[in-house]
């Protein structure tokens, strides 16, 4: 008999907090069996194994930050909203470590299929209209923005900014500046 009040939603939840705790390279279902003082065979009920229960937190995380972006994105255009989304991935990686890491979680097509995925795109698509930039080069702007909003937390995340001068922050806005400058000014495409 399941344990009352154990959902697939719950353990995805409490999962995801596990991960802002200890890593999301420590999250196992008996890690979370232990959370809940349960036998581990108790969660299989809810989830197929660690595998599973890992993608259902990258989900969720991938859902957290597209409805995070959404809000923020709303009424704004060109470089505010260049600034507005990369400030949500790089608060989203402060405060949910985990959650961010989970997100960076490689997919199978079904799992990717029914991620927020496509919302996180839809978003940087928005923002790139702005730019006024056609295909392919809205692609290749695309890879740009999310390399550098997520190699830049990545590395800020690990203290690869925290003893050197200027402070990460005063980096983090001459980046966006920059960005938005390559946006507007956008080199032609070369023939191949």
């Amino acid at each position: 008999m399941a344990r009352v009040g154990l959902t697939p939603e719950r353990l995805a939840q409490a999962g995801a907090e596990l991960a802002d705790e200890v890593g999301f390279d420590e999250v196992t279902v008996s890690a979370l069996a232990r959370r809940f003082d349960v036998k581990v065979a108790s969660l299989y009920s809810h989830v197929k194994n660690s595998q599973d229960l890992r993608t259902r937190i990258a989900l969720l995380a991938l859902e957290e930050l597209a409805d995070r972006g959404a809000t923020a994105l709303a009424g704004r255009a060109g470089k505010d909203a260049l600034a507005a989304l990369g400030n949500v991935y790089r608060d989203y990686a402060r405060e949910h470590p985990g959650r961010y890491a989970a997100a960076g979680l490689k997919l199978d097509p079904e799992s990717a299929a029914a991620s927020a995925g496509g919302r996180h795109s839809q978003m940087t698509r928005a923002i790139l209209r702005g730019y006024d930039l056609t295909e392919p080069d809205q692609t290749h702007a695309v890879r740009l923005l999310g390399s550098v909003f997520h190699g830049y937390v990545s590395l800020e995340s690990a203290g690869g900014f925290s003893h050197s001068a200027p402070d990460s922050q005063e980096s983090w806005e001459r980046i966006l500046d920059a960005l938005d400058a390559l946006l507007r000014n956008w080199p032609a495409g070369q023939p191949r």
